[in-house]
């Protein structure tokens, strides 16, 4: 038997253990695929016209997921070549040479390697065609495409992944030279000393996850986003990465033992060997669940914020691009069955100088304002506005953080603030800035000159998008807005971040829920014979899988917890940032991360009790 069929031989007899490790590969080989897709398919040439920023985006998603999958598929090795050290030394105690060793373990991780590829080509062929449909559906562009096969996509694909499959590969060759043979034969008994709680560690570590808190959920007017300015985002991330480590290294361990200290609670069932074997394991796992912690948070943080971004499209054109469409000049003819308000305004533009600043404001009068706030629908009591008093529209106003302004001084005269609106009465791209609502006399008496906009309300104004580019095109309309278009410029753009962020995030997820199955896939392999004498002295199977069940909860709950504490703690710092309500979508994308998360715990459950109660049987 060559060493080739050999290989072949140990991958069939094996597969159930490489099963999860391919199809976790192949999904990021599909990925992949898809967005080389996009950045050399032809047929996506039109496509790319339109959104300058598929290019960029797909680049920039490539180059990560190169990154991430590299990472991924070395930690996944490591844990497979761990498994098989024992089978390593074995062919070496029967008189087989390193040198063929090596080959047989390079043959093994080049075959599943070369599989991969070319299941995960194939298959990304035919489902891109899908993904680049849902890209065109998430931007709202209406693009026929034809079957997006790019040869260039392939043999970029073929490259990355070639080369990262050669490096594990060799990887796998060194294994046999760098141990000793009876380091191979006890590689699965090596254990790690059982953690001491360390108060300084648990004390560190809360405080530093409680400072990251406290400094991402500062505003940026505040004293410490002055001090530390650019550099803040990195204190935030490295004392979130720190206060995550000593929670798994030191406040876990901590907890672990005061539990084994309460009698009520170790002497119940197998209570007493969970925490023993989870201190025993927790340093090595430390590290692991940091990293999936993090990950877990930077998913669910970027991939929350983009969904609410997308979610929440509509309503930030309509905050600031309240009408249909707005242009300075004159009336032009649109179908009256479609238009619901038309209204002239008569606006002039004033500078005040302040001690600080000199500002640009648009001034209207009281009847015009009426007219516009309830073509808008505003719900509010009427402004009444004695001549020594003006109104302010500030759009920004909130988000600035701005000081209530008490008194306004234009046109030799000041003026009380009556009141200060927080929302936009004009679109802002075509008029923007403060506006002030001045009483009509004061209006007529400003010496200013004066320009005419057309504010056009529309039914279905996303229905509309050829008229908005035919009043475009017409050179009687200057500084011409349109929330049509601003709707769909707003979608292409937050579309491509959520398909990249989605399927980015969905690639993370995948990798980070394997890295745990094999983990503990590993750990049943060490634990298979303890618990077989747990079988033997009587302890019930019921209670054993309870135990089990402890074990893996505690390595999947522990990093997603603290993953969606961080990403709760972000996106409510983003929230506040750009004044928006994502409760709705954040919770959405929360919800559905944890449900295929979740799935990685039940598959992992699975394959844990078999390993176990298989031993058990086979020993009877």
């Amino acid at each position: 038997m060559t060493l080739f069929n050999l290989a072949l031989k140990n991958i069939r007899r094996n597969m159930k253990s490489y099963g999860l490790y391919i199809g976790s590969t192949i999904f990021s080989i599909i990925i992949f695929f898809t967005f080389a897709t996009l950045k050399h398919s032809g047929d996506i040439s039109g496509l790319a016209e339109k959104s300058k920023q598929i290019s960029g985006i797909m680049s920039a998603s490539s180059f990560v997921l190169i990154i991430f999958v590299a990472i991924f598929i070395l930690y996944s090795n490591s844990f497979f070549m761990r498994k098989r050290k024992k089978e390593v030394a074995l062919y070496s105690l029967m008189g087989v040479r390193k040198q063929k060793i090596g080959f047989l373990l390079f043959f093994e991780n080049m075959v599943i390697g070369l599989v991969s590829l070319i299941i995960g080509v194939g298959l990304g062929f035919f489902l891109s065609q899908f993904l680049l449909s849902l890209l065109l559906k998430l931007m709202g562009l209406d693009i026929e495409i034809g079957l997006a096969f790019s040869p260039n996509a392939v043999v970029e694909t073929m490259i990355v992944f070639l080369i990262i499959f050669l490096f594990t590969s060799l990887q796998g060759y060194r294994v046999i030279y760098r141990f000793k043979l009876i380091e191979l034969f006890h590689a699965s008994k090596k254990g790690e000393e059982l953690p001491k709680a360390r108060i300084i560690s648990v004390i560190l570590g809360l405080a530093a996850l409680a400072g990251a808190y406290w400094f991402a959920l500062q505003d940026v007017t505040s004293e410490a986003w002055r001090i530390l300015s650019l550099s803040m985002p990195i204190v935030i991330i490295a004392l979130t990465v720190l206060g995550t480590y000593f929670i798994f290294n030191s406040v876990l361990v901590y907890v672990l033992h005061i539990l084994k200290k309460r009698n009520t609670w170790a002497w119940k069932g197998l209570n007493l060997m969970t925490a023993s074997q989870l201190l025993y394991r927790i340093r090595g796992n430390a590290k692991t669940l940091t990293i999936i912690a993090a990950l877990s948070a930077t998913t669910i943080t970027a991939g929350g914020a983009v969904f609410g971004l997308y979610y929440d499209t509509e309503k930030n054109v309509q905050q600031y691009t309240p009408f249909s469409f707005m242009w300075e000049g004159q009336k032009e003819a649109i179908d009256d069955s479609i238009v619901k308000e038309s209204i002239r305004v008569d606006t002039k533009h004033i500078r005040i100088n302040s001690e600080q600043i000199e500002k640009e404001y648009t001034v209207i009068d009281h009847a015009a304002f009426e007219k516009l706030a309830e073509a808008l629908e505003w719900d509010m009591d009427t402004l009444n506005l004695a001549k020594d008093e003006v109104g302010l529209i500030e759009p920004f106003y909130e988000e600035q953080g701005s000081e209530d302004v008490k008194e306004i001084s234009f046109n030799h005269a000041d003026y009380e603030v009556g009141h200060v609106y927080g929302e936009s009465i004009f679109n802002i791209s075509t008029v923007p800035g403060t506006v002030i609502v001045a009483h009509d006399e004061v209006y007529n008496d400003l010496d200013a000159v004066e320009t005419t906009y057309q504010a056009v309300q529309v039914n279905n104004y996303k229905e509309h998008l050829d008229l908005s580019q035919e009043l475009e095109a017409k050179a009687s309309t200057v500084n011409f807005s349109s929330a049509v278009q601003d709707y769909q410029d707003s979608l292409e753009g937050t579309g491509i971040m959520l398909f990249v962020g989605t399927f980015l995030g969905l690639v993370f997820l995948v990798a980070t829920g394997s890295i745990i199955f094999f983990k503990l896939m590993t750990e049943a392999e060490d634990d298979k014979d303890k618990y077989f004498i747990l079988y033997k002295i009587g302890v019930p199977k019921k209670e054993m899988k309870r135990t089990i069940r402890y074990q893996a909860g505690f390595l999947f709950i522990a990093p997603l917890l603290l993953g969606l504490l961080h990403g709760t703690v972000a996106l409510i710092a983003f929230s506040s940032l750009f004044q928006m309500e994502l409760w709705v979508p954040i919770t959405i994308w929360m919800l559905a991360y944890v449900f295929i998360y979740m799935m990685y715990y039940f598959i992992t459950i699975r394959g844990f009790y078999k390993t176990i109660f298989n031993t058990i049987q086979e020993g009877n």
